[in-house]
């Protein structure tokens, strides 16, 4: 999605930042792992392959991602986007019959960030982002029924448990943005900065 590709959202812990070509590397190494395709139901891809799904993911208008950065350690001029990267946030807008619905998706990838608070906030600043960037007022997430601490994860967010297919054994979680709801992730999410991300890298990098 063009609209975010010079957004940098950043939080107390995460900063996002857009999916670029030189993120791809990492991601693919990433993806290797047959826990992770277990947990986010993908195949693997090739290098090649890899790097078509990010340029399907900055021009598709149906998508929005976020890479994950350790934002303490990428303030730090000298540590580069590849050297700070945990994980990846993403938004699925694919209900033509219901555009104001959106489901998302967390990935923190580095064992060692997982458990500290990285896949919740970048789950906050996401739907931040999707209720006041892109008009979005329903979100989904669908999770794995082993995947536990991510079920937990998104109920303390608020959302509550719709459905379970014994079929594709996952849990569809859902939080409606209602006034109240809207009022709440704002006052969680008060502290987050959107800059331009181009702008942040001529100055520090």
């Amino acid at each position: 999605m063009r609209i975010n590709q010079d957004t940098l959202l950043q939080g107390h812990l995460a900063t996002l930042v857009p999916y670029n070509p030189e993120h791809v590397p990492r991601y693919h190494e990433w993806m290797k792992s047959e826990e992770l395709q277990r947990l986010t139901a993908s195949e693997p891809l090739t290098l090649e392959q890899e790097f078509e799904m990010q340029r399907s993911w900055r021009d598709d208008n149906d998508k929005c991602t976020f890479i994950v950065l350790d934002g303490k350690k990428w303030a730090d001029t000298a540590c580069t986007d590849d050297d700070c990267m945990v994980g990846d946030v993403n938004l699925f807008l694919t209900n033509p019959e219901d555009p104001a619905l959106g489901e998302i998706e967390v990935m923190i990838a580095e064992p060692s960030y997982r458990g500290k608070g990285f896949g919740k906030e970048s789950t906050l600043l996401m739907l931040r982002y999707g209720v006041t960037s892109l008009g979005i007022s329903k979100f989904e997430a669908k999770i794995g029924q082993e995947n536990v601490a991510s079920i937990a994860m998104f109920q303390k967010l608020h959302f509550q448990e719709v459905s379970v297919s014994s079929v594709f054994q996952e849990v569809t979680l859902r939080l409606i943005m209602t006034e109240q709801e809207q009022q709440w992730l704002l006052g969680q999410t008060d502290y987050v900065l959107e800059k331009s991300y181009s702008e942040t890298q001529r100055m520090f990098r």
